[in-house]
């Protein structure tokens, strides 16, 4: 299932894209229990297709970025999170710090987890168990306060308001079988800047 989540007169829905391209309103939590409705709905301004709590990263992820970063491949998870405050819509624009300028501001295409419900010390192998579905992100990042303006915090450079677009569509696990093998891209103004595939994950899904 494609689900987006956009905006009504009441406020932030979720709605079910249909193959013919038409939208079905879900009713329901979520995060919870949730049906898709026989009533076809005309989607307003999409917004980020979830409004997360704890957004945790994987940084040097991908063999290809960790040689580009002249890195050696981490031996565990490098471990960052992003604020919540710093999700922005998709299609809408990304906002240049102002009062901590940045002249390397820098984009990163990811695959973004979505878990859908409460887990804790889950095991490997039941992992996929708890993911609600996947969307896609991008990491946006100010490099000079990510490497040596902001004291080497890697947080000081990727949570800055509108530094986390989200979406537009989140996709159910049921649709996806393989998180380990999906193409991502990232255009800039219409050229491709980064064409890079989820199996050269260094940590794969789950880790």
């Amino acid at each position: 299932m494609k689900i987006i989540r956009h905006l009504t007169p009441t406020g932030p829905a979720y709605a079910a894209l249909q193959p013919d391209g038409s939208a079905r309103a879900i009713t329901g939590e979520l995060f919870g229990d949730f049906a898709v409705t026989d009533r076809v709905v005309t989607p307003g301004k999409l917004l980020a297709p979830l409004a997360p709590v704890f957004i945790p990263c994987i940084g040097l992820n991908y063999k290809r970025h960790a040689a580009e970063s002249n890195s050696p491949p981490p031996p565990h998870p490098v471990l960052f999170v992003k604020n919540p405050a710093s999700v922005q819509n998709p299609g809408d624009p990304i906002e240049l710090p102002v009062k901590l300028p940045s002249t390397s501001v820098d984009y990163e295409c990811e695959l973004a987890v979505v878990i859908g419900r409460r887990c804790k010390n889950v095991s490997r192998a039941d992992a996929l168990d708890y993911v609600l579905g996947y969307t896609c992100a991008n990491d946006v990042s100010a490099r000079d306060w990510q490497r040596t303006a902001g004291g080497g915090q890697w947080c000081r450079g990727k949570t800055f308001d509108t530094f986390c677009p989200l979406g537009p569509v989140l996709v159910t696990r049921d649709e996806i079988p393989n998180p380990n093998a999906l193409r991502i891209r990232t255009l800039l103004h219409g050229p491709t800047m980064q064409d890079w595939n989820t199996d050269d994950m260094i940590f794969a899904v789950p880790a």
